[in-house]
């Protein structure tokens, strides 16, 4: 309700910079901070794309700018407008990144695509991807029944936390084929998806199923379209954290009932 719409009129060129900043400067920041701590482009530019819009913060940002005299009503206006607008173009943005990154999924054998040169294949019987908050606590209940286990791992840091826990490790980039091959993927009876992003994931259960047909896949999901989205490529189990958790509350008050 603070909003004018005259300023969409009367101030067209400040308001399309004040888009731009929000929208490009903002984005290129985030993308430039995501890459620097070693994180893919993928990840940076889901990342980035999200965080392209400015939301109710900045209206109370820009009420107390007013309030204090430091910021005329003109400004208050466009941050409103940059803000609404941000707001708006946002999931046309966010569709755009998504295809965008599908369709730059690299296909093993495409001309011009550098193969890695990798040793012999592990014989495997579960292999699991992340060795993250998830896949730490999934590798050392495996790892503690003294079973075999092998994680395929792109941070050197958590590599290294498998290996401490007693794990065979594949350091790459999981989305590729040739690192798949290497985990012994073609010989192992379970895939264990541990990775929270949804559109990586998404390519691993794409080439996993190509590779094995036969192979059990387990993956996580955060959302239900998630969750139809790595079914559709093959995920034989897809587990949302909030549906566990309600599960398990639920089962818990009934058995405290009882």
């Amino acid at each position: 309700m603070l909003f004018d719409p005259k300023v969409l009129i009367e101030e067209p060129l400040p308001v399309i910079a004040t888009v731009a900043i929000i929208v490009v400067g903002k984005s290129l920041a985030a993308y430039a901070l995501v890459r620097a701590f070693g994180y893919k482009s993928q990840t940076a530019l889901t990342i980035s794309v999200s965080l392209a819009q400015i939301g109710e913060f900045s209206f109370i940002l820009a009420g107390l700018g007013v309030g204090l005299e430091v910021l005329p009503e003109t400004g208050r206006d466009l941050i409103l407008a940059g803000s609404l607008l941000s707001i708006l173009f946002n999931p046309i943005l966010f569709t755009l990144a998504v295809k965008r990154i599908r369709a730059d999924e690299p296909v093993e054998g495409q001309p011009g695509e550098a193969v890695d040169e990798t040793p012999e294949p592990c014989n495997a019987g579960v292999v699991l991807i992340g060795y993250g908050r998830v896949g730490s606590h999934i590798g050392s209940m495996i790892c503690g029944r003294g079973e075999g286990l092998t994680v395929i791992e792109d941070q050197k840091d958590m590599a290294a936390a498998a290996r401490s826990a007693g794990a065979t490790v594949i350091v790459g980039d999981a989305t590729k084929e040739s690192i798949l091959r290497q985990a012994g993927l073609d010989e192992a009876s379970t895939l264990l998806i541990a990775i929270p992003e949804g559109i990586e994931a998404g390519a691993i259960v794409r080439r996993a199923r190509a590779i094995n047909p036969r192979l059990v896949i387990v993956a996580r999901a955060h959302s239900d379209e998630e969750v139809a989205d790595l079914v559709r490529r093959g995920a034989d189990h897809v587990v949302m954290a909030e549906r566990e958790t309600a599960a398990r509350m639920a089962e818990r008050a009934m058995l405290t009932r009882a």
